[in-house]
């Protein structure tokens, strides 16, 4: 009699780090460990070290039964085959095909699919639609967006990923919000992008800006040397009372009420949930009233009104007990 699978390996794997872990079907990790990428490494480097958190994480499930293995991977990836395509953060592995690879040496079924597609599925079944379930809301429809070193999305809709033609939807962070001549110019290569306006790397490259023009507003953070100013800086000199710090963020806060207004518009969800260092640091200051303010002034009917805007339950965890939901749901074990 074959015995009913317990566990999956599930892996996050982005720019820094490559982090594996296991995980049960009520969306517990029960170990995790991580390994940081090598700045500059080749591609077998990065797939060598990869691949070595997994079998940390098989060899400790011991004689657990394995579901499978799932991988949220940063950037653009075909979830059929597992193959990269130009992922900013992972580059050398453009055009590199995971799934097979992996399925021949590990000897399990691996499903794949991007970071922010997953976390969004992850908060659906784990998260803050479980929350808005156990309270009488049922979802059918979540935006999932990650507000950090980057800007990233994931939709879910009737309890499936929407991926698009080729796997490449939801690239939220790539929307223009700002068209005008000076708008700043996004990692994409375009300018006045969602990312560009409102991620942790803009906010300490707008910080920046603004610190090297006389004539705007005195600031603490001119005692600092300019280029090593950080996000996470930007938010102390703002709780402060720092007013260059606070304008800095009021341009977020703009950024981020226009890029949601389109999502909202877009796939009228019952819920928007915000997740990644940017946002704790809006959480910890008082600003997502702001942001559901902005929101709610440029929803175009009331019906588009009757949504709710929730930070991530599932903290830094999210792509990897997102990547875990991926098993079971494929499997049909869920």
């Amino acid at each position: 009699m074959a015995r009913i699978p317990e566990v999956v390996v599930a892996m996050d794997w982005g720019g820094t780090w490559a982090r594996a872990s296991v995980a049960n079907k009520n969306g517990q990790l029960l170990w995790d460990t991580r390994l940081p990428n090598v700045v500059g490494g080749s591609k077998e480097q990065l797939l060598e070290d990869a691949e070595s958190v997994l079998r940390q994480a098989i060899d400790w499930c011991g004689e657990r039964q394995i579901a499978g293995i799932g991988i949220a991977a940063a950037g653009p990836i075909d979830a059929d085959t597992g193959t990269f395509y130009a992922p900013p953060n992972l580059a050398v592995l453009d055009g590199v095909s995971i799934k097979e690879m992996w399925e021949s040496k590990l000897g399990y079924p691996v499903f794949i699919g991007n970071d922010a597609n997953l976390a969004a599925l992850g908060e659906l079944n784990y998260g803050a639609g479980l929350d808005a379930r156990n309270q009488g809301r049922p979802i059918r429809t979540l935006v999932y967006v990650t507000v950090s070193t980057g800007v990233g999305g994931g939709v879910m809709d009737r309890g499936q990923v929407l991926l698009g033609a080729n796997g490449m939807a939801s690239e939220v962070g790539h929307m223009t919000i700002d068209s005008s001549e000076g708008a700043p110019r996004c990692q994409c290569g375009n300018t006045g992008c969602l990312e560009s306006l409102a991620s942790g790397t803009s906010i300490a490259r707008a910080a920046r800006v603004r610190l090297n023009d006389p004539g705007l507003l005195p600031s603490s953070l001119a005692g600092h040397d300019v280029e090593s100013i950080t996000a996470e800086a930007v938010f102390a000199a703002a709780a402060q009372g720092d007013r260059l710090s606070q304008s800095v963020l009021d341009g977020v806060v703009w950024a981020l009420s226009v890029g949601l207004t389109n999502l909202l518009h877009l796939f009228n969800p019952d819920i928007i949930v915000l997740g990644g260092g940017v946002t704790r640091g809006l959480t910890e200051a008082g600003l997502l009233g702001s942001i559901n303010d902005g929101i709610l002034q440029r929803a175009m009917s009331e019906r588009h009104k009757n949504f709710s805007l929730a930070s991530s339950k599932l903290g830094d965890s999210v792509g990897m007990i997102g990547a875990a939901s991926l098993v079971w749901q494929e499997l049909g074990l869920a």
